[in-house]
């Protein structure tokens, strides 16, 4: 009689297998999808070309040419919106790859090795983490100058924080464990130890914070758009388009604060699906 030995699937396996039964993460997956193709490709979708305007046909209601009317400018709204779109985007998955980089880095080398090393970098965190994230943020901006280079930077400069805290718990845990006593045995050195073992067991804590970080950078990149200090005209971001539209509340134009917010709000909900799809498919048991 022969026996058949089945081999047991591997970790990634079994978190892809836990994320796409997490009906709420995939529906978040899916519209996220759908919104990035639209906005990335909006040089091809949009009905309109960016920023292009008919001022002689200036505000108008939806139509069959304008599906969500146009604005002052006479700019197709949905277009804009597209292409504000692509600007939001961008800001926030390059906020949180940068932040979650730079955290990740710092975290683990805090964690690792200690002293020193530990006390400088979470007295830094500290200090971040003490100042008020708004005014400094718009402070910086405005001396820096409101291009996607300068918010990117700035918001990812204050957004590192969380993540290298996390990161240094997870380290300080994952150090005493018999693998890294055995890698240390070995000889493999501090950056082996980092790369190959401690960072593949980060791996669902950096998965997690990145998803969030990005719902977070977009809300920032709105809220300091809305107040003047984010994107500037002629280019559009959704928090500029808010910013720009709120003095039509209560009009019968109010659809033009309202696409803009309704956006973000979908895009943060899918994000943050995601990332709890991510969170139970990496820590199983873990309780929230």
């Amino acid at each position: 009689m022969s026996a058949t030995l089945e081999h047991a699937p591997s970790q990634w396996v079994l978190v892809r297998r836990r994320f796409f039964r997490h009906k709420l993460a995939v529906t978040g997956l899916v519209l996220l999808a759908v919104l990035a193709i639209c906005c990335f490709g909006a040089t091809w979708i949009a009905p309109f070309p960016e920023n292009q305007q008919d001022l002689f046909l200036g505000s108008t209601g939806p139509s069959a040419e304008h599906w969500l009317g146009t604005d002052e400018l006479g700019r197709d709204f949905l277009s804009e919106l597209l292409f504000a779109g692509r600007v939001s985007l961008t800001i926030g998955i390059a906020v949180a790859l940068l932040a979650t980089l730079v955290g990740t880095v710092l975290g683990s080398i805090a964690g690792y090795l200690g002293g020193w090393a530990d006390e400088l970098i979470m007295r830094t965190v500290d200090l971040f983490l003490i100042v008020p994230a708004i005014a400094v943020l718009a402070l910086a901006l405005q001396g820096l100058g409101s291009t996607t280079v300068t918010i990117v930077l700035v918001l990812a400069a204050l957004g590192w924080t969380f993540i290298a805290r996390v990161a240094r718990s997870q380290v300080l845990s994952l150090r005493e464990k018999e693998f890294i006593d055995a890698a240390k045995v070995l000889g493999a050195s501090t950056m082996r130890i980092l790369v190959r073992h401690m960072l593949p067991n980060l791996a669902g804590v950096i998965a997690v914070n990145i998803s969030l970080s990005v719902a977070t950078a977009i809300i920032l990149e709105s809220t300091l758009s809305f107040l003047g200090f984010g994107v500037q005209p002629p280019q559009s971001s959704w928090g500029n388009m808010l910013s720009q539209a709120a003095g039509l509340l209560g009009t019968s134009q109010v659809y033009l604060l309202v696409f803009p917010g309704l956006f973000i709000l979908v895009t943060v909900l899918c994000v943050n699906f995601i990332g709890d799809g991510l969170r139970d498919a990496f820590d199983p048991h873990a309780k929230h």
